[in-house]
């Protein structure tokens, strides 16, 4: 099955369980370029961040397959968050590995949900790894944030709902870590709307996908600390999402943790909108290159909302 299919699949699998989110016209974003610019407000799904549609659409299709294990996975925080959603909602057991430094806020937020929590290493790539091998050892189901179909299917239903809202866009933006969302969104449109650009975003301090497309092949990139914890860290080496970047995404921008934060602040002031480090680097890169977007129609995907207390005070 073509993972277009997937995605028309996933969409029947989460209409009755997720927000259909809203298409927001920015008039302050649409006056800097001088075109119109629409925001895809994933910041306001259920658990604050896009990632509850991949989690819950492959939990659902284990479900269907009756595949035997205990359901895992590594996140920095909104995948864990999506996927404790999941489990509760189905009522099933899982288990969320997370780094030592991950966003105590997004931690507390999974505390929620009934789902055992654990930890191990510093880095999201570091977590991601050990908790692979092990569900190899443990005969466990591995969740992955985004190099899966399932999970990327479910991500890519914020393209068919994009394409409902506005048909044909001339730009989408998203920030870009594993590549899962722009990965799912890209197969959607290209399929319904081939003419819509896609622009991946990313922090200069987490390039590694960027890089890696524009050398053609899998390079390791060292990650600095970003206000993009949702996209910060690497990607593995194998990912399909790889490929499809490749093959979909039409540039990358990247973006400074000053311009970062500058948009998280300007959501603030013009659209009374809290979002989250990921969410400000696709505004950003819109800002950045803005004069590339005058006179064309453009969607913003805002990923997410769950920034913490103490980042959002130092960034104010």
């Amino acid at each position: 099955m073509t993972l277009f299919k997937e995605i028309t699949r996933a969409r029947g699998r989460l209409k009755n369980d997720l927000f259909y989110t809203p298409l927001l016209y920015s008039h302050w974003l649409s006056d800097a370029c001088e075109g119109d610019v629409y925001l895809k407000m994933e910041s306001e799904q259920v658990t604050g961040s896009f990632k509850a549609r991949g989690s819950l659409n492959k939990l659902k299709w284990i479900q269907e397959q009756q595949r035997e294990g205990l359901p895992v996975t590594a996140s920095t925080g909104n995948h864990g968050l999506g996927f404790a959603h999941a489990c509760d909602l189905l009522g099933i057991q899982g288990k969320v590995f997370l780094p030592h430094n991950a966003v105590p806020s997004k931690v507390d937020a999974i505390k929620d949900y009934d789902v055992e929590i654990a930890f191990h290493g510093d880095d999201p790539f570091a977590t991601e790894t050990y908790v692979r091998q092990k569900a190899r050892e443990n005969g466990w189901i591995y969740v992955s944030p985004y190099n899966d179909r399932q999970v990327v299917a479910g991500q890519g239903t914020i393209g068919a709902e994009i394409q409902e809202q506005l048909p044909g866009p001339d730009n989408i933006l998203a920030t870009v870590g594993g590549g899962g969302l722009i990965s799912g969104i890209g197969t959607y449109m290209r399929e319904c709307a081939p003419g819509t650009s896609l622009l991946g975003c990313q922090p200069e301090n987490s390039p590694e996908m960027s890089v890696s497309v524009r050398a053609g092949e899998y390079r390791e990139t060292a990650s600095k600390e970003t206000l993009s914890d949702g996209s910060a860290g690497g990607f593995e080496a194998d990912s399909f999402t790889f490929d499809l970047c490749r093959k979909l995404v039409d540039d990358f921008i990247l973006v400074s943790e000053e311009e970062i934060a500058e948009a998280i602040r300007s959501v603030i002031k013009y659209h009374h909108k809290i979002v989250e480090g990921s969410a400000a680097v696709a505004i950003a890169s819109l800002l950045k290159r803005r004069s590339q977007f005058k006179n064309q129609t453009t969607v913003v995907v805002v990923c997410g909302a769950n920034i913490s207390l103490e980042k959002l005070q130092k960034i104010l």
